[in-house]
């Protein structure tokens, strides 16, 4: 297939958090896109995570295969600075050096948010092992995988969070995990600018993540079901949505001019024409502009 129709072949790109949700959904789309793309993260044919949730990296290895690109499963505690360097010097041997894509999108938080109770209320070695997961994590992987790209003078590093704005998203230490990762690609790409390399951070909309399908009881074959429990679902977007807009940044060459920026699918299918998986262009700010600004308030400024 021409590179017009795969324009990421040759490139290579590293899913950290790589197993289900969004960062499967980036995986696949980067791999349909024609690139090699290692999928990480603690869910294995060897065994569960702490997530203990079926879904592994080698499923979503592949469906990178099966979508056009390559895909390679590596089991990798991003919490291990030992593991994540094992990892990085796996890629730069097996590929000569070469990572053109990090997809910062580890987060595992969902059991450890408290939703009901203040700070003060809370337990605190969970809130802060939530902030260990969710944001160290991503630390830790940038600071093993950025040498590749440097040394290349260019690369894209996707910080994957929820919202895009300064709005308080419902929880302490998730506001703090979600924010903070977002502040993490404002800081990436200043250090990274002189070296050609680009730092976005990203956020979806209404995800239907296999959690949350499994919440409302449907499947993504009957996920317009959902809305009957939830009506805001019916403005949700699969994770195919996410994965495009990631291989649409990925495949611009004037990815630069959005450096430090914290972007989001509404926006960027305006710019890049892509639809989700079932044809639809889910716009979740328009959504809560309509429907959700009474009762929470504005998205908020951007920060």
């Amino acid at each position: 297939m021409s590179t017009g129709t795969r324009p990421l072949s040759g490139r290579v790109a590293l899913v950290a958090g790589g197993t289900r949700g969004g960062g499967r959904g980036i995986a696949v789309e980067l791999g349909a896109a024609g690139a090699t793309v290692y999928v990480t993260g603690r869910s294995s044919s060897a065994g569960r995570s702490p997530m203990d949730r079926p879904e592994t990296i080698e499923e979503t290895a592949a469906a990178v295969t099966a979508a056009g690109g390559t895909g390679v499963p590596v089991r990798t505690d991003h919490s291990s600075p030992e593991e994540v360097r094992r990892l990085v010097d796996r890629i730069a041997a097996e590929q000569d050096g070469r990572l053109d894509v990090l997809v910062n999108c580890v987060w595992g938080g969902d059991p450890l948010t408290d939703w009901e109770h203040p700070l003060w209320e809370q337990d605190l070695e969970t809130g802060l092992r939530l902030v260990r997961q969710a944001v160290e994590t991503h630390v830790i992987t940038s600071r093993f995988a950025l040498p590749l790209m440097v040394a290349r003078g260019s690369g894209l590093v996707v910080e994957v969070t929820d919202g895009n704005t300064a709005r308080y998203r419902g929880s302490f230490f998730y506001d703090l995990a979600k924010s903070s990762v977002i502040r993490l690609a404002v800081a990436q790409a200043v250090e990274l600018k002189p070296h050609g390399v680009a730092a976005v951070a990203i956020t979806p909309g209404f995800l239907r993540s296999e959690a949350m399908l499994e919440h409302l009881g449907v499947t993504e074959a009957d996920w317009r079901d959902g809305a009957a429990q939830d009506p805001h679902f019916a403005q949700s977007e699969s994770p195919a949505y996410l994965g495009r807009a990631v291989a649409a940044l990925a495949a611009d060459p004037a990815v630069m001019a959005k450096t430090g920026r914290a972007l989001a699918t509404w926006g960027l299918y305006e710019e890049y024409g892509f639809t989700d998986a079932d044809g639809s262009r889910p716009d979740f700010a328009a959504h809560w502009a309509r429907h959700l600004v009474d009762e929470h308030g504005p998205l908020g400024d951007p920060l």
